[in-house]
């Protein structure tokens, strides 16, 4: 664990340290139409990942909440509200991820 931690933090400084680099990168005067392709593909299959993830974990979320409330169902007040935004929580990555793609898109 204490591995995984120390990979992640080296990432995120990696990260971090390169948007100067990024940033100072001169603009693309025009893209190539291939280039373009590959952008709206690769937004396409973007939303197409987030969403099949968000309906896998939405999924996963109703079901062991009606377990929980099938095993209890005394507790189903107690269960319902922590789904519902759990399921919201969820469904903004699927969005943020809409976002992403489209600005990817909008920048051709």
């Amino acid at each position: 664990m204490k591995k995984f931690l120390l990979v992640m933090m080296l990432l995120g400084i990696f990260v971090s340290f390169s948007f100067g680099f990024a940033m100072a990168a001169e603009e693309a005067k025009g893209l190539d139409s291939a280039v373009k392709q590959m952008v709206a593909l690769a937004a396409g299959f973007g939303v197409a990942i987030a969403a099949f993830g968000g309906a896998l974990g939405q999924s996963k979320a109703i079901a062991s909440a009606l377990d929980g409330i099938a095993r209890n169902p005394g507790a189903a007040g107690k269960i319902v509200t922590p789904m519902i935004i759990g399921l919201a929580m969820i469904e903004s990555l699927v969005i943020y991820s809409l976002v992403v793609s489209l600005l990817l898109i909008f920048k051709l």
